[in-house]
């Protein structure tokens, strides 16, 4: 299956898939949470959707409580979280694992992907970045304490459009 088929469920609960949700773009598929030191993360993923969003890109958040328990709100709670405090635009996707036993199919194939160190494997804590190109093809991958504005990142993107 390829990335475009895998099904998805955003955070209202629509049926959707990665080809429906970034058709043609580049994106940036992030690990978020509301309750973590890296939370503030979010102010700079919105800015990335406003500098790139008109040129085919987009941030997709998936929330995910797997690490200490940083995202334990419902999806109503996390849409107004992310909304009233940092102004979030950018598609949001249903709460899911992405790592373990129940790790969600799109976080299958993404955390086959190495960072800039040559690891894969799964994903180490909240706000763990994935970048795809424009064709649905995981290009490059950053782990969580590198910003969403740091120059790795923004060049990868660039690239990209």
């Amino acid at each position: 299956m390829s990335l475009s088929d895998i099904p998805l469920r955003t955070i209202t609960d629509a049926p959707t898939t990665w080809g429906e949700l970034a058709a043609g773009k580049a994106a940036l598929i992030v690990n978020v949470a509301s309750r973590c030191g890296l939370t503030p993360q979010y102010a700079t993923l919105v800015e990335l959707q406003r500098q790139y969003g008109e040129r085919g890109f987009t941030v997709v958040g998936m929330p995910c409580n797997q690490f200490a328990g940083q995202e334990p709100g419902s999806a109503e709670e996390i849409q107004e979280f992310c909304a009233a405090t940092y102004g979030v635009d950018f598609p949001l996707l249903e709460k899911a694992d992405v790592n373990g036993e129940h790790r969600h199919p799109l976080y299958e194939r993404l955390t086959q992907t190495p960072d800039a160190e040559g690891e894969s494997g799964d994903v180490q804590w909240n706000f763990e970045k994935f970048l795809v190109d424009r064709e649905g093809e995981v290009v490059a991958r950053f782990r969580p304490r590198t910003t969403p504005d740091d120059p790795a990142v923004t060049a990868a993107i660039e690239k990209l459009l």
